[in-house]
C-alpha cells in the first residue's frame, strides 16, 4: 500500500457535526496539516500524539506542498479543512500539485458538511430548489467573470450563496452583489445572513434585499439571497420546492 494523504472536511466547526468518517480518518493519521484556526477545530482527543502542521492565512500553497511532502515520507497524514474540502477549498490543489506522485501516493478526499447546509439549515429551507454558488473573493477570479456569473446567476431566477463575501481587504464587493441581484429581483426577497454557523460566535441574521446591512457581513459569513419564490414562513426563510403548486390545485 502507498502513502496515504487524505482532504477531510471538518463541518461547519462544531465536533457534533464532524463526521465519523472525517473522524476516523483524522484518528488514524499521524500527522494532521492546516490552517491554524482548521487545526484548532480538531477535537482535542484526535490530536493527542500527533504531528501538527499549521500555516496561516494566504499559505495555501505551501501547506498543501508540505502535506504531500510529509505523506510521501511515509507518514498517514491529512489535510484538515473547514466545510467541504470540494467546495471552495483545498481537495483540488492537493490533487494538482500531487498529480506526478499518484503512482505512490494514496489520496482520499473525505466529505464533510458545507457551510451552504449549515447557514440553510439554520435560516429554514431556502435551497429546496436550484441554486447557485458564487466566491466573492477575486483573489483567485477576476472581479469581472465574478459580475459575469453574479448576473447570469439572477436572470436565470437561481437562488444564490454567497461565499466568501468580505474580508479586511475586501469590503465593496458585497455591495456590488446585491446591486447587480436587486436590478432583476424584488426589494421583497428574503436574504439570510449566517455568521460562524455551529461556532460559538454563530448569529443569524433575516433581511429583505433592500435592508440588507452590509455592515453585518464579516469573514465567516454565509449569505442566501432568494429567487422568486423564495418567502418567508414564520420567521424562516422558504423556497417552496413546488408540491403545493402541483398537487392542490
Amino acid at each position: 500500500m502507498g502513502c496515504s494523504l487524505k482532504v477531510v472536511g471538518l463541518g461547519p466547526g462544531d465536533s457534533a457535526l464532524l463526521t465519523p468518517q472525517a473522524q476516523k480518518a483524522i484518528a488514524d493519521a499521524e500527522v494532521i496539516v492546516g490552517y491554524t484556526l482548521y487545526v484548532e477545530l480538531v477535537p482535542d482527543a484526535l490530536k493527542e500524539g500527533k504531528e501538527l502542521v499549521s500555516t496561516g492565512m494566504m499559505g495555501e500553497m505551501a501547506r498543501c506542498e508540505k502535506a504531500i511532502e510529509i505523506a510521501l515520507s511515509g507518514k498517514d497524514t491529512v489535510v484538515v479543512c473547514s466545510g467541504d474540502p470540494g467546495i471552495y477549498a483545498m481537495s483540488g490543489l492537493i490533487y494538482e500539485l500531487a498529480e506526478e506522485h499518484l503512482d505512490t501516493l494514496e489520496l482520499e478526499v473525505v466529505a464533510g458538511i458545507p457551510a451552504l447546509s449549515a447557514a440553510s439549515a439554520l435560516l429554514g429551507a431556502p435551497l429546496m430548489h436550484d441554486f447557485a454558488v458564487i466566491s466573492l473573493s477575486d483573489l483567485l477570479t477576476d472581479w469581472e467573470l465574478i459580475e459575469k456569473r453574479l448576473q447570469a446567476a439572477a436572470d436565470a431566477d437561481f437562488v444564490i450563496v454567497l461565499y466568501n463575501p468580505k474580508s479586511k481587504r475586501r469590503d465593496w464587493q458585497i455591495s456590488k452583489a446585491l446591486e447587480i441581484v436587486g436590478s432583476v429581483r424584488s426589494p421583497e426577497t428574503p436574504v439570510g445572513l449566517v455568521k460562524s454557523a455551529y461556532r460559538n460566535e454563530q448569529e443569524t441574521l433575516v433581511f429583505s434585499l433592500n435592508s440588507f446591512d452590509t455592515e453585518q457581513v464579516d469573514m465567516l459569513s454565509t449569505i442566501i439571497i432568494g429567487n422568486s419564490t423564495t418567502r418567508m414562513i414564520g420567521e424562516n426563510i422558504v423556497t417552496p420546492r413546488g408540491y403545493l403548486k402541483k398537487y392542490r390545485k
